[in-house]
């Protein structure tokens, strides 16, 4: 299972997924039949992640082939990552405070021998063994495998959810800080206060179709308890003057040429590379090699469209001496690096988060009330 790292790549992926896949997605969308039969499902996050193709683009062709009826539970699925980022907006230290834990809580393992066998995969529980050699040799995991293997390291192997997530971001090609962060911390049970989720053997087994034996696992657990609230902060999301200026993209809008802002007047654009020297969750090798030629690829058509671009570090943004403003880089790493050098953007933001983010302040199944009202936004 490999994942060319192009737009070309993306698109057809996504095509071939809606014109021979799609019809069957919320019937057959929660097995798992291993990683050489990902029919089922579309495998787009790892483009969406990146905004190489974006979510209006993937529901608009998905609502060009059946109904919005037919297509709930895929366009739900797809949105997801748009609420997560939505309700991490609202209540940013979720961010900031999981990093502060996952410092102290990184040392006090570094030699907690069942910390280092799950993250070799030694565990002796087949399944669990058999996904970590499939997360690092195909930097993805089917949704439903990431529930099952978030559960079995906190509840099974008793290690903290913190070390899991940041296991995950290390290796996942569509790893973002609210997506990953918050769904860790909803299998916990601190996400929703008092809701986990418990892998059990029965549902392991009838959704990899019986691939598994030695599947031992803890179905009593409790869920864990964070005495930590967040409050809803408010933001402000509109956007500032935008022509004639610079302007900055971060790895997550790698597809400026289906963007809300090709239309406007840019002097120059940058795109932003963060290597690891800048990040506190160190990536893969293979993650970053992934986001270098993402970027690389935009620049290309960029360029092919007569548009004046550089690929830059994230430490040169400060030697920029024209005005700039850059294409929002949400909650996150990148985020992270310009409030640490005191660099006060303006930025940017898609229409659909706009929109979207403002539904975010409660649960998903609120949430997804209002996603025919977002479609119709852009549709």
């Amino acid at each position: 299972m490999k994942f060319e790292a192009s737009k070309v790549a993306a698109l057809n992926r996504l095509n071939d997924f809606v014109e021979n896949n799609l019809s069957e997605y919320s019937k057959l969308r929660n097995f798992d039949f291993g990683p050489e039969n990902r029919t089922n499902i579309s495998c787009l996050s790892p483009y969406i992640t990146h905004g190489v193709i974006n979510e209006k683009e993937v529901i608009e062709k998905s609502l060009n082939k059946f109904s919005f009826s037919k297509n709930e539970k895929f366009i739900q699925e797809v949105l997801w990552r748009t609420y997560w980022k939505g309700w991490l907006e609202l209540r940013p230290n979720v961010w900031t405070d999981y990093l502060v834990e996952l410092n102290k809580i990184r040392e006090e393992f570094k030699n907690n021998q069942n910390y280092i066998n799950a993250i070799h995969g030694k565990t002796n529980i087949e399944c669990f063994d058999q996904w970590v050699t499939e997360l690092k040799g195909n930097n993805y995991l089917h949704n439903h495998t990431r529930m099952w293997f978030a559960s079995i390291w906190i509840f099974t192997l008793e290690l903290p959810w913190q070390l899991g997530a940041e296991f995950f971001m290390k290796h996942l090609y569509d790893g973002d800080a609210a997506s990953n962060t918050l769904g860790w911390r909803w299998v916990a049970g601190v996400q929703t206060q008092g809701k986990h989720y418990l892998a059990s053997e029965w549902n392991i087994k009838k959704f990899t179709n019986n691939r598994f034996d030695n599947i031992k696992l803890n179905e009593n657990a409790p869920p864990k308890i964070s005495e930590k609230t967040y409050s809803i902060i408010k933001q402000n999301f509109s956007n500032k003057d935008i022509n004639n200026r610079n302007l900055l993209v971060f790895e997550n809008n790698l597809s400026f040429e289906t963007g809300d802002f090709k239309n406007n007047n840019f002097k120059k654009i940058y795109l932003i590379s963060n290597k690891n020297e800048n990040r506190s969750i160190k990536l893969n090798e293979k993650v970053i090699k992934f986001k270098s030629l993402l970027i690389d690829d935009q620049k290309e058509r960029l360029k092919n469209n007569f548009i004046d671009c550089e690929v830059l570090d994230i430490s040169e943004i400060k030697n920029i001496d024209d005005d700039v403003i850059a294409l929002y880089p949400t909650v996150g790493e990148n985020l992270d690096y310009l409030n640490s050098k005191s660099l006060r953007l303006d930025f940017l933001y898609r229409k659909l988060d706009q929109y979207s983010w403002q539904y975010c302040n409660k649960g998903f199944f609120n949430f997804k009330n209002y996603i025919p009202k977002i479609i119709s936004t852009f549709n």
